[in-house]
C-alpha cells in the first residue's frame, strides 16, 4: 500500500480503499459538510457514516457538492440499533440512500450485535436482520455486507443461518487495545478489520511512548497510530473536522515502523481504554 487509494480485497473480490474518512461525532449540519468535503479533497475516496451518528444527510451532500463521481467513492453506513428485524432493515435502508443522495452502498453493516432493545431475543433478531442484508446485497443494492462490534459468540451465532459471512467487521482497534479474540477469528474467517476510533478518542496524544516515535520519525502521534493500524492490516477510520489535521492523518506512506516499534505500541495495554461489552452497554 502507498496511498489513499491503495486498497484491500474483501472476501467476495470488492476493493475497498486502505484508509477511510470516520464521521463518528461530527456534528449534522455545516460542519459535517464542510469536513467530508475536505477529506475528499484531501484524497480520501471511503467515508464511513451511520443511521446512528444522524449525518447521513450531511455526508450525502458533502459528496454531491464534491464534483467527484458516486463511483469512486467508497461509501459506509450502519444500521441504527433500533432497526433490527427484516422489515426495519428494508424501510430503514431507503431513508439512508435517500439522505445519502445515492441508489446503493459500497458497504453496510450491523452497528451493533445485541442492542438494548433487543437483548431478550437478540439472536432471532440479528438473523431476521442479516437476512434482510443477504437480500439487499444479491439484488445489488449493497456491494458487500459486515458487521461492526460483533464479538465471536455473536458473529458463531450468526453463521447458524447466514448464507453469505460478513466481509467486514468494524471495531475499536487502537494502540492499547488490540482485541486480540476478534482479531483473530475475523483473520481465520477472511473477514477485513476496520478501526474505529484509530487515535483512541483522543487519548493516544497523552501517552509518553508515542510522543517519543513520533519525534524520532519527524511525524505525529496521530500518524504513528494510523501507520500503526495498517501495518498491522486493519483499515482504520480516523474522524477530524480541522482541515490541517485532516491532510495529515492522510500522510502515512512514507514511512515505516520497525518491528521493535510496533511491539512496543503492541504493548501499551489500556492506555486509551477497552472497548465496550456489546452485551451489557445500555443501548
Amino acid at each position: 500500500m502507498n496511498s489513499l487509494t491503495s486498497t484491500y480485497k474483501l472476501s467476495n473480490g470488492l476493493e475497498i480503499p486502505v484508509v477511510g474518512f470516520g464521521t463518528w461525532q461530527t456534528p449534522d449540519g455545516d460542519v459535517a459538510v464542510q469536513s467530508v468535503k475536505e477529506a475528499l479533497k484531501a484524497g480520501y475516496r471511503h467515508i464511513d457514516t451511520a443511521q446512528g451518528y444522524g449525518n447521513e444527510e450531511s455526508v450525502g451532500q458533502a459528496i454531491a457538492e464534491s464534483g467527484l463521481k458516486r463511483e469512486d467513492i467508497f461509501l459506509t453506513s450502519k444500521l441504527g440499533n433500533g432497526q433490527h428485524s427484516y422489515e426495519l432493515v428494508m424501510s430503514s435502508f431507503e431513508e439512508s440512500l435517500k439522505k445519502l443522495k445515492t441508489d446503493y452502498l459500497d458497504l453496510f453493516l450491523i452497528h451493533w450485535p445485541n442492542p438494548l432493545g433487543f437483548r431478550e431475543n437478540w439472536e432471532q433478531a440479528n438473523a431476521e436482520t442479516w437476512r434482510a442484508f443477504e437480500e439487499l446485497y444479491e439484488a445489488g443494492k449493497i456491494k458487500a455486507i459486515g458487521v461492526s462490534n460483533f464479538l465471536p459468540h455473536h458473529l458463531d451465532s450468526l453463521a447458524k443461518t447466514a448464507k453469505i459471512m460478513p466481509m467486514v467487521n468494524q471495531i475499536f482497534l487502537a494502540p492499547g487495545e488490540l482485541q486480540p479474540a476478534v482479531v483473530d477469528y475475523a483473520r481465520a474467517h477472511d473477514m477485513l478489520l476496520e478501526a474505529y476510533s484509530p487515535l483512541g478518542t483522543g487519548k493516544i496524544f497523552e501517552v509518553p511512548e508515542m510522543k517519543q516515535l513520533a519525534e524520532t520519525h519527524g511525524k505525529s502521534i496521530a500518524q504513528i497510530a494510523l501507520r500503526w493500524s495498517l501495518q498491522h492490516g486493519f483499515l482504520p477510520l480516523p474522524k477530524s473536522v480541522t482541515p490541517s489535521r485532516i491532510k495529515e492523518n492522510t500522510q502515512v506512506f512514507d514511512f515505516e515502523l520497525s518491528d521493535n516499534e510496533m511491539a512496543l505500541i503492541d504493548s501499551l495495554d489500556g492506555v486509551v481504554g477497552k472497548a465496550i461489552d456489546p452485551d451489557t452497554t445500555q443501548w
